[in-house]
């Protein structure tokens, strides 16, 4: 095996372990706020589980950070198969829907405060050892913050359009809400066509990247503050 390979699938194994544990967690979250808010969906599906292959979609989790390494976008990142809700089954289905859905951005804050924290024990390991540990928590970071800000993008599925559309007064509401079936193509556009076209154009047409890019350096920033690292 060349050297190339074995420096490349090092890498590989930096990102997956805390890959694999942002989305299953985020996605668990989902479930277990449901849950407690009156909806037993997910649970009763199984879905409120530690185990990754319960939450893994091929495109979002496998395909789509794939074609944005390719791309060499400026953030790479993806998704799992949405924990089904059943929003009406909640006893407060407008403010318990804001709950559900910040449990996940919220859940990838805590994750990467306990990797900045957890990077401090690093120097008690084997220096082999520890050096895997630190980049696999460094990473941790970066993917849990990026999840975050992504995730609250105010555009439904995403879980900040879920949070808009029950902050909302319902003349915005409803209509937000109704983008929910295209919302995900809606997303790709502004991920992967918009750029495109702006490239033709000679424009810098990636709104989605203007959207994350201050606020997940400012939250990485604030991470490593919070917890001695900066």
């Amino acid at each position: 095996m060349s050297e190339q390979w074995i420096e490349t699938a090092y890498t590989v194994s930096t990102w997956i372990l805390p890959a694999i544990l942002a989305i299953t967690l985020h996605e668990a979250a989902h479930g277990v706020v449901a849950y407690r808010c009156g909806d037993p969906t997910a649970w009763q599906l199984g879905r409120v589980t530690l185990n990754p292959l319960k939450h893994i979609d091929p495109f979002g989790t496998i395909l789509l950070p794939g074609l944005l390494l390719l791309l060499r976008v400026p953030f790479v990142f993806g998704y799992a198969r949405p924990v089904p809700v059943d929003f009406q089954a909640l006893r407060n289905p407008r403010r318990d829907m804001i709950w559900v859905a910040v449990a996940g951005p919220a859940t990838n804050i805590l994750m990467a405060v306990a990797a900045g924290f957890l990077a401090h024990l690093v120097v008690f390991l084997p220096a082999v050892v520890g050096q895997w540990s630190l980049l696999n928590l460094e990473n941790a970071i970066a993917i849990n913050v990026v999840l975050a800000v992504f995730n609250m993008i105010p555009l439904p599925p995403l879980d900040g359009g879920r949070v808009a559309v029950g902050l909302l007064p319902d003349v915005l509401a409803a209509p937000l809400a109704r983008l929910e079936p295209y919302g995900m193509a809606i997303l790709l556009g502004l991920l992967f066509i918009l750029p495109m076209v702006g490239d033709q154009l000679g424009m810098n047409l990636d709104i989605v990247g203007w959207l994350l890019t201050r606020p997940v350096g400012l939250g990485i920033d604030f991470i490593l503050r919070i917890t001695g690292n900066a």
